[in-house]
């Protein structure tokens, strides 16, 4: 019978019980919050599985202005995290989450799979948010389907910003070493 992977400390990979205990992470915000930058680093820190739908939705050949694949890149990645969690690995949901609905649903599926969840709200004020996006329109892929002032603009009244109460239903990160 033939050994069980290790990694390079010895470590067997298929010892479940050695993998720390799986989060759900998720970003939350308006386009030019940071929340790709945000979710980029936690999943440095953190060993994360990082999913940005924007990222998916480039790399298909889509843009993140083509709504119908757009909602069938964020439903795939949902049941990819799923499956990922189950395998006792974190992962990060970047999505934007505007809405209290989606995030009330993703907790509670996630925590039904038995996993901690992390909501990680960017505030940020309009006019930086304008500043940020601006800049990202003068690069690629942006630079071709780029982000206007009024988009901007028409999205603030429909983002429904987590409150204190609401911030209080997810998990707080973990303390750090």
């Amino acid at each position: 019978m033939g050994r069980r992977p290790e990694d390079s400390a010895g470590v067997d990979l298929l010892d479940w019980d050695a993998v720390p205990d799986a989060r759900l992470i998720l970003t939350c915000g308006l386009p030019g919050a940071g929340k790709t930058a945000l979710a980029r680093q936690l999943a440095t820190d953190r060993g994360a599985v990082p999913l940005t739908k924007d990222e998916w939705l480039w790399a298909l050949g889509s843009t993140p202005w083509d709504a119908p694949t757009q909602e069938k890149v964020e439903h795939e990645l949902w049941r990819l995290a799923q499956e990922i969690l189950r395998l006792g690995l974190s992962v990060i949901l970047d999505f934007g989450l505007w809405a209290r609905v989606e995030r009330d649903e993703i907790r509670s599926v996630a925590r039904g799979l038995g996993v901690a969840v992390e909501l990680h709200y960017l505030a940020v004020p309009a006019d930086e948010l304008w500043r940020r996006i601006d800049e990202r329109n003068s690069q690629p892929p942006w630079d071709g389907y780029p982000i206007r002032r009024s988009d901007l603009d028409g999205w603030l009244p429909l983002f429904e910003a987590p409150d204190a109460a609401e911030l209080a239903l997810f998990d707080p990160p973990p303390a750090s070493d």
